[in-house]
């Protein structure tokens, strides 16, 4: 059913998310109510509307070191176990408000310690604010703990990941700026999660090439790629339409590494030049582990909503697409396999299914 996804189609079906940080999906009311609490008075605007303009504007710079700059003024207001509690509580509501049904949020509790939390209060109002958030709701989120690639505290963070699993934490992850800052500083980390049989994914192939992916997944042992969007760097397409693959894309593909792909992002960090030339496509109709993300709705003024549509006005994906790359990212999540399956055959199946059918009703009525 290709070209059949609106953004209204898209905002009904079941949606899963991988990679979404939380400190870079705040509401911009948030932010100014929980300013004005502080007395944090560096924002650039009080106006919600102007301050979401102007965060956007600030994140559509194509580099990744000027995206990031924009979460000095979210982090800067997450520094109470109240805020922090609240900030996930919204982010469950609005991920269920745009059809999600699960989702992993990942954030660095290393971030959130200036006003004197403690790393592990950090992670408990976290999942306390996921619980409320998503009580009543026909949503699951599991928070991926972060580690920064350029701090020395990963060792660390894994334990703290690794103290919290069972109370809803998923998986372990580094982020931050790529180049400069590569994983394998970081093994004693990974393996520190691969001993004790957890899960980890790696930001890699965002802000710098091959290599930063080569090293995540044959040195560190990366489950799943963050973004992962410069595999399409060891891949040709002759003018003759066929494709060859270099050895890389082809260990990545054949073990179906699952891509955290977030178009927009790639975007507006320069990994990708135009939604247009984004790989995506192109790595979907190769059949890799395509799924796709958000990863900073505030920053990037979007959900997964909008994120599927815009797939679909650029490259005509439709409603059978879009359950595909969705069952993608349930079939890679960290969460417990029979908890994948019950989502994947009571929620997403019978939901494209129905859209399908009611889809079809609808053109016979228009015969």
């Amino acid at each position: 059913m290709a070209g059949d996804l609106s953004l209204e189609v898209a905002r009904s079906a079941p949606k899963v998310l991988l990679h979404d940080h939380l400190d870079g999906g705040l509401r911009p009311g948030t932010v100014i109510e929980l300013a004005s609490e502080i007395g944090y008075r560096d924002l650039p605007t009080t106006d919600p509307d102007e301050l979401a303009t102007w965060f956007t504007s600030g994140a559509d710079r194509g580099s990744l070191e000027l995206y990031l700059e924009g979460f000095s003024h979210t982090v800067a207001v997450m520094q109470s176990r109240d805020a922090v509690e609240r900030v996930a509580a919204e982010c469950a509501e609005d991920l269920a408000a745009d059809g999600v049904v699960y989702a992993e949020v990942r954030m660095a509790p290393e971030l959130l310690t200036d006003g004197g939390l403690q790393l592990d209060e950090a992670v408990v109002a976290m999942l306390d604010g996921f619980r409320r958030g998503s009580e009543g709701r026909p949503i699951t989120i599991g928070l991926i703990v972060t580690a920064m690639r350029q701090a020395a505290r990963s060792v660390e963070i894994a334990e703290l990941a690794i103290r919290h699993r069972d109370e809803g934490v998923v998986g372990f992850d580094i982020a931050g700026p790529e180049a400069g800052y590569p994983p394998t500083p970081h093994l004693d980390a990974f393996n520190l999660i691969a001993h004790e049989n957890f899960h980890f994914t790696i930001h890699a192939g965002e802000g710098f090439g091959l290599p930063s992916i080569w090293e995540a997944l044959q040195w560190c042992g990366a489950e799943r790629l963050g973004h992962g969007v410069r595999i399409v760097d060891d891949i040709t397409v002759r003018p003759d339409g066929r494709v060859a693959l270099g050895r890389l894309a082809s260990y990545v593909r054949d073990r179906r590494v699952p891509l955290e792909m977030c178009p927009t992002s790639n975007v507006h960090t320069g990994a990708a030049p135009s939604i247009e030339e984004h790989p995506i496509d192109l790595l979907r109709r190769l059949r890799f582990r395509v799924t796709v993300n958000t990863d900073n709705r505030l920053m990037s003024g979007i959900s997964m909503s909008s994120e599927f549509a815009t797939l679909a006005r650029t490259f005509g994906i439709g409603l059978d697409d879009m359950e595909w790359l969705t069952l993608n990212a349930m079939k890679s999540a960290f969460w417990p396999f029979d908890g994948r399956l019950r989502i994947i055959n009571e929620q997403i199946k019978p939901a494209y299914a129905s859209l399908r059918a009611s889809r079809a009703a609808a053109d016979l009525t228009t015969v």
